[in-house]
């Protein structure tokens, strides 16, 4: 027979209550169990101890017999200190579509000309702009002011 170390739900509507329970694996989530081992109360703030307890000596007994915890249950072992979890690691999920790798890739060519750009600019010998020349026509100006005054006159 094989048996699972799981929740078994109770509580209200939108007021969840959880059983750690040793189970038979056909048996409902509900339905009939070998064992209550723990609860859970999902209610209670994280740092409450009294959010999970579990009896750490039967939870050891059943892990010896070969129960198999759930990943919910197997997390609250290992807080525990009576289970390692496995790391579930699938990097072939992370890694981005063909379209989206193709982007990538184009952007990061844009930023390396960009890059390269800033360089050769930077590398460059910054060449000066010929100052303007300075026209020193003043005596025309002069010539003006004294017509002037002598038309008002």
């Amino acid at each position: 027979m094989a048996v699972a170390i799981r929740l078994s739900r109770g509580g209200s509507k939108k007021r969840p209550y959880y059983r750690i329970v040793v189970a038979d694996v056909r048996a409902p989530r509900d339905g009939k169990y070998i064992e209550r081992i723990g609860h859970y109360q999902p209610q209670l703030p994280k740092d409450s101890e009294d959010r999970v307890k579990v009896d750490v000596e039967r939870a050891k007994h059943w892990l010896s017999v070969g129960a198999q915890p759930t990943d919910r249950v197997a997390r609250f072992l290992d807080a525990a200190g009576l289970l390692e979890r496995k790391v579930r690691n699938n990097p072939n999920k992370a890694k981005p579509g063909e379209k989206a790798a193709e982007r990538a890739e184009e952007k990061a060519e844009k930023a390396a000309a960009a890059v390269e750009a800033e360089k050769e600019a930077a590398a460059a010998p910054v060449e000066e702009a010929p100052a303007e020349e300075v026209k020193t026509e003043e005596a025309p100006a002069e010539e003006v002011a004294p017509e002037a005054s002598e038309e008002k006159a």
